[in-house]
């Protein structure tokens, strides 16, 4: 019951006041993160990396291969008409 007392206070404050009072929020938030150092962000840059040239290289073959059969069907069934 409290919190939806101050919720419709809250909704009747003027926006300034409700904006200010979010962006305190949201300050209060980002003191909380821990963020990562340097090491940590190379590290995780070079495995998305490698990560997304390892799929590239797969989905690559596999569409090689797809369209070597799909090829191969066409030009089989085109001599067969």
């Amino acid at each position: 019951m409290a919190k939806a007392v101050r919720r419709k206070a809250d909704e009747r404050a003027p926006l300034p006041v409700r904006v200010r009072k979010y962006l305190d929020g949201v300050m209060r938030e980002l003191r909380l993160v821990t963020w990562p150092g340097r090491d940590q962000v190379r590290a995780t840059t070079v495995v998305v990396l490698v990560t997304v040239f390892a799929f590239a290289v797969y989905f690559g073959v596999v569409d090689y291969f797809l369209a070597w059969a799909q090829r191969l069907v066409y030009s089989t069934f085109a001599q067969a008409g």
